[in-house]
């Protein structure tokens, strides 16, 4: 019988072949895990692959039976693209301590893939099967019912599998919590809606199923820096793409997992497993041969297919549904736009890794000031050599008002802050004073020769007709 390890070793192959059709990132998954399989159990990479332990999960998750669709009530056997991440995520252990290697784990895949179901495998197996006494199991949402998705799925799994049920009953299920008697563990949905936000809490597991709906990371961080006790931690994310791009699934963790996962980018981190699934740059939504790309389970079958057809069908003929389409099955980022949509890949494809050595130039100056509503902006902008320009950006907000902003506006604010993107300002006004020093100050630091300022026409009265003479003689 083919080991678990063999059986990944071939699945890469294949997939960086050809054989089986991937996105590039897809690939690149595959190419990582042959790369850590070259170097496993060596000084720079302690990890080896315990064939038994990921073999152990799999076959847990052969023990539930399908709970809808047209599989309903037949037992679960693992899709290739399954075993290839839960292989990888039970398989690699450190060679010392014998922990697991990976403690987050990060798959980005279209709707109907079952995502729900491999969340609610991992859930129950981490309370009940992973040989952790008072282990704690976490489901963490924005929204009661977003939690009680994967929580209700794991109830219902349990309930079907003889295992847990005969010669008698392994679980308890009571007050919003699945129990594990044998070893004091638990399975609990938290929201932040209902006012659990898991402080106090020490998780084993935290599971955010469609992070993409979440505004800010708090779920996420809460249920992370509870895990600081535990020595083999699991952080399991599962999402869709989505729409609001300032949210953190797509801001902060898909920019940072995309780097660990490109072999072109210096990104690093042997302890986060990441699978992205999603169309390429360029890739034709309307050519089913692309859609296993962003479906490796629902585009491998005919019931599958027909579905996608079907929804491709509704967007064609209703534009707004596209959209949608093309985030939820296509797991394409959009920025959501009331008459369109902007490719987020286009906007990416401006940027550029190489930061260009901006001393002494000439810049030109946009300011957008505000009061205590809008974000206060102050750009440098630099005609380069090569036709193009580099943007130099920093915002400016009142300390009074900046815990609240972040929850009205949906925008980490705090995270942009700690990057030096963002400077608060005492009171709860901005502080104009204190922009133009910024200006004065970076000019002064750099060489720079501002040519002119540009400013709107909000509160232009803070601003002389020169703009520079405001700048220097202010």
């Amino acid at each position: 019988m083919k080991t678990i390890k063999q059986f990944l070793i071939d699945y890469s192959r294949d997939v960086i072949s050809g054989e089986i059709m991937a996105c590039e990132k897809h690939i690149w998954a595959c190419e990582r895990f042959l790369n850590d399989v070259s170097r496993e159990g060596t000084r720079e990479f302690p990890y080896v692959f315990d064939d038994e332990k990921a073999r152990r999960f799999l076959y847990w998750m052969t023990q539930f039976k399908h709970t809808k669709g047209p599989l309903q009530g037949e037992n679960i056997v693992p899709e290739p693209i399954q075993i290839f991440i839960f292989g990888n995520v039970y398989g690699w252990v450190h060679k010392d301590t014998g922990y697991r290697r990976f403690k987050k784990v990060y798959w980005q895949v279209g709707r109907k893939n079952t995502k729900t179901q491999s969340l609610a495998c991992v859930g129950s197996y981490e309370a009940m099967a992973n040989d952790e006494y008072m282990s704690e199991v976490y489901i963490g949402a924005t929204k009661t019912e977003q939690a009680k998705i994967c929580w209700n799925e794991i109830k219902a799994q349990i309930m079907q599998a003889d295992l847990l049920n005969k010669p008698e009953k392994k679980y308890r299920i009571a007050y919003g919590k699945i129990e594990h008697p044998k070893t004091q563990s638990k399975i609990e949905a938290l929201s932040k809606d209902a006012g659990k936000t898991g402080d106090g809490f020490n998780p084993q597991c935290g599971i955010i199923d469609e992070y993409h709906a979440h505004k800010t990371s708090e779920i996420y961080d809460v249920l992370a820096s509870g895990m600081a006790a535990r020595a083999q931690p699991l952080m399991l994310i599962i999402t869709t793409a989505g729409f609001e791009l300032n949210n953190p699934a797509y801001r902060v963790e898909y920019d940072y997992v995309s780097r660990i996962l490109d072999p072109n980018k210096v990104e690093q981190n042997d302890q986060y497993f990441v699978m992205i699934n999603e169309l390429d740059k360029g890739d034709d939504v309307k050519d089913e041969k692309n859609w296993i790309k962003a479906n490796p389970i629902v585009a491998a079958n005919e019931h599958g297919l027909n579905y996608l057809r079907g929804e491709l069908e509704v967007a064609l003929a209703v534009p707004e549904k596209m959209r949608n389409f093309m985030t939820k099955n296509m797991n394409i980022w959009v920025n959501m736009r009331e008459n369109g949509y902007m490719d987020m890949q286009a906007w990416t494809d401006c940027g550029s890794d190489e930061i260009p050595d901006l001393k002494n130039r000439e810049c030109y100056v946009g300011i957008d000031l505000s009061k205590t509503i809008d974000l206060t902006a102050a750009s440098f902008i630099f005609p380069l050599d090569n036709g193009g320009f580099a943007v130099e950006s920093h915002g400016f907000m009142p300390e009074d008002t900046f815990h609240e902003r972040m929850k009205t506006d949906n925008v980490p604010y705090d995270l942009w802050k700690k990057k030096g993107w963002l400077t608060t300002t005492d009171g709860a006004v901005v502080d104009y004073d204190y922009i133009r020093a910024y200006i004065k100050k970076m000019e002064k630091e750099n060489g720079w020769r501002i040519k002119e300022i540009g400013y709107d026409p909000y509160n232009a009265t803070v601003c002389p007709t020169d703009g520079s003479r405001w700048i220097h003689n202010g």
